[in-house]
């Protein structure tokens, strides 16, 4: 380490790296160069850059899925490719789609765009509304999640001369009509929350400085953000104002044609969704209401009008088991599709509202095994004939996109994705580890048939924000590390949904430990069955996974051979100051309470990690143009274990965002990186080497 790299002495916050969080810091730049020198030098090369291009080709692929959503009866793609990296939005027929090689109409070329105009522009979303040729663009620097929005005509296809536009900024937007914006955006002086997020909902009209635009909703900055989406699907247009306190708890306001704003009378812990003139909601906590109390993971439906006028008579429409938890849910046509975990089994349930009372039926020609997706075919709901799209795949298995018509007929299958890795030989099992309570934590593991106890083993889990971790087929895993015999093990911790809310609560704030011992499990089950031992092992695990792979360095640092930590957070003390970092208050706890910090510290990797240790080799890796979780939490880990000896490198590219890169083969090198320096640590020398 030079001279310029050394901790400052007697630094604010007692944190000496803290010069590492200046994003575009001349000093920490030159740090950042120097370590992808560093990086590249020992794990590029020339087999990186030949795994690098077999990985891109396979996502360049011109037989890959092209997933698309039906708008106005086109179906509209975002295309990347190796001869377009950046993107073609396009737009084809449903009967022309069903082709082989479907012939489609380009509406944007972005990496024109990037060109004609010297930006780092990606396409990010849109927002459009039914009947409308006016389309709001959203254009991220690099992959940034702020974005610059412009107005588009997609009859013209192209920019709209003195159309709406807005610098860039995190947040959303919906047409209210033809000349009205409703802008939820941090964009302005006040317009944010300390998370980041917007703060006000505007009504944006046409010609109008967007300074000058009314003021219709405001929440406190203290809170995480407020959100509003447009509602046509009613009698009349309406709108729904989400003034989001924390992640996991809300305050919803109902907005009518006239302009008055209703907040409804339900639990802050709800997922919502309303649909003409029902509604359904999920509760995160119980809730006892007109004499009747619904326990946590039910779901309710009711008639708006009916629970507008004081009815709280509501339908239970699906009520959770010990293994048995929602996943999602939405409208179509008139009916509600619950999407479920059964025993990690998926399961998909379609309830239909009337004034006598809710139906129900079971979605039939979907498999109970592998991993099933379900969502409406067309965009809007208010053209929604009730069409569904379904992918299924497992780790060894591609994807098939199929339709369902109606909702009601038997799948169809309208795309097969290629097979990109050679699965002979391989199979998928599912197994339970034992955590340090008792419980038992699934996992699922696809490879070779056999215990040689000898397998290099690639581990990866999330265990956080209710999010589940399913086993998908996954070309990169498949071609880089089960086609050369590795074997991939994907486990289900504390701390995701796929047991619903106590599966969550018992790996979030205090509990965020037993998440991360979770996974120390998984790897010593996989000694115990006599499937690898511990120097084989490599483990994988981004964002909240960034903080479980410290973990596993200072905690559990003799059960792993080698760790690859990307876009993590780490430090543990100051996440709440960095970008979006207050947004996550409520499923880490506040440092600045001592109370808080008492069990914070407890998972803080940045301030446990110390001289002396046996801890494995780690490669931690960010993107700079991160705008989410901060890369400052890796450059300063980074900085401060190699400060103190160990095998710890570094790498952070200048894009991609949240990810792993702004094109496929960014996103492939980034990838193979990772792989290589895990295999060289592990002592894996497998014969495409």
């Amino acid at each position: 380490m030079s001279v310029d790299d050394r901790p400052t002495p007697n630094a604010p916050d007692d944190d000496p790296w803290l010069w590492l969080e200046e994003v575009e810091g001349a000093r920490a730049l030159d740090f950042v160069e120097r370590q992808n020198r560093l990086t590249l030098d020992q794990f590029g090369g020339a087999a990186f850059e030949r795994d690098r291009d077999i990985l891109a080709t396979i996502f360049d692929r011109p037989d890959n899925i092209p997933y698309a959503s039906r708008s106005g009866g086109l179906l509209y793609n975002t295309w990347k490719d190796a001869a377009h990296p950046r993107g073609l939005w396009r737009r084809t027929m449903l009967d022309e789609f069903r082709k082989a090689d479907p012939s489609w109409e380009t509406i944007l070329d972005v990496d024109q765009l990037a060109a004609s105009e010297g930006e780092d522009w990606l396409l990010h979303w849109t927002a459009s509304r039914s009947g409308y040729s006016r389309i709001m663009l959203s254009l991220s620097r690099g992959g940034s999640d702020a974005v610059v929005l412009r107005e588009f005509d997609g009859e013209t296809k192209s920019f709209v001369s003195d159309g709406f536009v807005l610098p860039e900024a995190k947040g959303s937007v919906d047409w209210l009509d033809p000349d009205t914006l409703v802008l939820s955006s941090a964009y302005g002086e006040g317009m944010a929350t300390t998370s980041g997020y917007a703060r006000t909902i505007r009504l944006w009209r046409r010609g109008q400085p967007v300074e000058q635009a009314e003021v219709i909703f405001e929440t406190t900055a203290d809170r995480m953000r407020v959100y509003c989406g447009v509602d046509d699907s009613g009698a009349t247009t309406r709108a729904w104002i989400i003034d989001q306190v924390d992640f996991f708890n809300f305050a919803i306001w109902l907005r009518d044609a006239a302009g008055t704003l209703t907040k409804l009378d339900l639990p802050s812990g709800v997922w919502m969704q309303a649909h003409r003139d029902w509604f359904a909601i999920k509760l995160r906590q119980d809730w006892t209401v007109a004499g009747r109390t619904y326990v946590a993971d039910s779901v309710l439906g009711i008639s708006l009008s009916a629970f507008l006028a004081g009815d709280r008579n509501f339908a239970v429409v699906f009520e959770p088991g010990a293994r048995r938890a929602l996943q999602g849910f939405f409208w179509s046509d008139g009916k509600l599709l619950l999407s479920i975990l059964d025993e990690l089994q998926p399961v998909f349930e379609i309830c239909t509202p009337s004034a006598t009372g809710w139906s129900r039926e079971t979605l039939r020609g979907l498999p109970r095994i592998g991993v099933v997706d379900v969502w409406p075919f067309d965009h809007h709901p208010s053209e929604s004939n009730g069409d569904l799209l379904a992918n299924v795949q497992d780790p060894l298995t591609p994807s098939s996109l199929m339709l369902i018509e109606r909702g009601v007929e038997s799948p169809n299958v309208l795309k097969q994705a290629p097979k990109t890795f050679d699965a002979e030989g391989l199979v998928v099992t599912q197994h339970e580890a034992i955590s340090v309570d008792g419980e038992r934590i699934p996992y699922v593991q696809a490879g070779p048939i056999g215990e040689t106890g000898d397998a290099p083993v690639y581990m990866t889990a999330y265990g956080g924000f209710g999010h589940s971790i399913r086993p998908l087929y996954n070309s990169s895993l498949g071609k880089l590390w089960m086609e050369r015999g590795g074997t991939v093990v994907h486990a289900n911790l504390r701390g995701g949904g796929e047991f619903g809310t106590r599966w969550h609560d018992a790996g979030r704030l205090a509990g965020k430990k037993l998440s991360h011992d979770d996974f120390a499990a998984v790897a010593a089950d996989l000694v115990r069955r006599g499937v690898t031992r511990p120097k084989r092992i490599a483990a994988q695990g981004g964002s909240n996974g960034g903080i479980l792979i410290t973990n596993m360095l200072v905690r559990y640092p003799e059960r792993f051979g080698a760790l690859f930590c990307t876009i993590p957070l780490i430090d543990m003390r100051r996440y709440t100051k960095l970008l979006a970092g207050a947004s996550w208050i409520a499923e880490y706890g506040d440092p600045d309470k001592p109370t808080e910090w008492e069990w914070l510290k407890t998972y803080s990797a940045y301030h446990n990690a110390k001289p002396g240790q046996p801890y494995p080799p780690i490669l931690i890796a960010t993107t700079r143009r991160d705008d989410r979780v901060h890369p400052g939490h890796a450059r300063k880990m980074a900085a401060k274990l190699q400060t103190m000896g160990y095998d710890a490198w570094f790498y952070e590219p200048a894009a991609g965002g949240h990810g792993y890169g702004k094109d496929n083969k960014e996103r492939a090198g980034f990838q193979v990186l990772g792989f290589r320096f895990l295999k060289d640590k592990i002592g894996w020398r497998d014969d495409e080497t």
